[in-house]
């Protein structure tokens, strides 16, 4: 088969890693792809959003099967214009991943289907948002409702932050998608990410996993997109996942089938684990990152016969093993990240830490000029290692880290703290 991935960063270079150990895969693409995918896929110079350049493409290469990794072509209907062609991909339609393409509409399904999440009040406008904060305790959580690269959400510890912070979203600091805004109770307890795949009815519990949004050590700092995973997640006990299943994925599955929208695809559930159970912060319609690149290091199945069976609705007949091993991604970061930060540097190493037993290094924000690997985005690269414990992947991690040489770049010192604290109590 002829398969396209698409999608540039770490996410899409785990898939295609996985993908191309797949024995029904003929040729690999990847639009628009990184300077590591270029090693194992032929790259192809289409942007994600470039819906109607993808047809062509997939039309005059007998693409087969589509695989999309990020959530922007999801939510603008990539799925829906390939669908018209007669193309089978991996993803919902435009309808379907309002689940995160709106977290209103993510919130409205959970108040109307008894989904636990945080309390919450949508918003359209500024007074209405201020007016509402005097009854409230802090701290709260500020939300844009559409999708802001990850850093749409806000934590705010006093009435005057919340209302400076609602000036910005509405004054246009995240564009469109801050036209409404979210306002929510803070959830104490600890974060974890669940995945399944659904068909729309059948769904298949993946590998549970960890990340590690803030920027700093001791999770302090400005959001990310994620500076680490791990897998599993020690706080995701067999208890806890059928919780999840019962309580959040399977209402969930069947709310979207039941509206008439049903979901296809992976649904990532961001989970709190409150002391009454865990509670769906978001959802994301598509594999985390850094959370993909730590589950296809464990997964120990062929990857594509699984995505296909959600567009083909026979998921039920997939079964998929794990590694017992846990994995642990460390990200490498350009400096300044998530705020502003150099690109074209040079990244050198990558052949050294690659070479490390147990040791993969996937790419996300690089381009390959020449000889060089250059860094061109915030988030460079992923170190990723399987180890038996957690501490032992986190050491192997960390030894790829060292032999990186990029002297504008950093990554969190931490990676795996609270699983390896949990080892070390026994």
């Amino acid at each position: 088969m002829n398969i396209l991935v698409i999608g540039s960063g770490g996410r899409e270079h785990a898939l295609c890693w996985a993908l191309k150990k797949s024995p029904l895969v003929d040729r690999l693409y990847c639009a628009p792809g990184n300077g590591g995918i270029e090693e194992i896929a032929t790259l192809v110079p289409i942007n994600v959003e470039e819906i109607g350049e993808i047809i062509v493409f997939c039309k005059g290469n007998a693409i087969d099967f589509v695989v999309i990794g990020p959530e922007n072509p999801l939510v603008i209907g990539l799925v829906d214009a390939l669908e018209a062609e007669g193309i089978k991909s991996f993803g919902p339609n435009a309808a379907a991943a309002a689940l995160e393409g709106s977290k209103g509409f993510m919130k409205d399904l959970c108040r109307n289907y008894n989904i636990p999440t945080a309390a919450y009040q949508r918003f359209d406008n500024v007074t209405a948002a201020k007016s509402y904060l005097p009854s409230q305790s802090f701290p709260l959580v500020i939300k844009a409702d559409g999708l802001a690269a990850g850093k749409g959400v806000v934590i705010v510890q006093t009435r005057a932050e919340a209302e400076t912070v609602i000036d910005e979203i509405f004054g246009g600091q995240f564009g469109g998608a801050g036209n409404e805004i979210v306002i929510e109770e803070f959830m104490q307890g600890e974060e974890a990410s669940f995945f399944v795949l659904t068909d729309g009815q059948n769904i298949l519990p993946l590998a549970t996993a960890q990340d590690h949004k803030a920027v700093g050590d001791g999770d302090t700092g400005a959001n990310t997109g994620g500076m680490g995973a791990y897998s599993p997640a020690p706080v995701m006990t067999p208890e806890m996942i059928n919780k999840t299943i019962e309580t959040i994925i399977k209402p969930t599955v069947a709310a979207m089938r039941s509206r008439g929208t049903p979901f296809t695809g992976v649904l990532y559930a961001g989970l709190m684990i409150t002391t009454t159970g865990p509670k769906l912060i978001e959802y994301n319609v598509r594999f985390g990152d850094p959370e993909c690149q730590v589950l296809c290091a464990r997964l120990d199945s062929d990857l594509l016969p699984a995505l296909m069976a959600t567009a083909n609705g026979n998921l039920a007949n997939i079964k998929l093993c794990w590694k017992p091993e846990v994995a642990l991604t460390v990200v490498m970061a350009a400096n300044g990240y998530p705020d502003a930060y150099e690109k074209n540097t040079i990244v050198r190493g990558l052949e050294k830490a690659g070479n490390i037993k147990d040791v993969v290094v996937f790419h996300a924000g690089t381009i390959r000029k020449d000889s060089n690997i250059l860094a061109n985005g915030g988030r460079v690269i992923g170190i990723t290692a399987t180890g038996k414990t957690t501490k032992q992947a986190s050491e192997k991690a960390y030894s790829g880290v060292n032999a990186i040489d990029w002297p504008q770049g950093f990554c969190r010192s931490d990676i795996g703290w609270r699983a390896i604290k949990r080892e070390l109590q026994g």
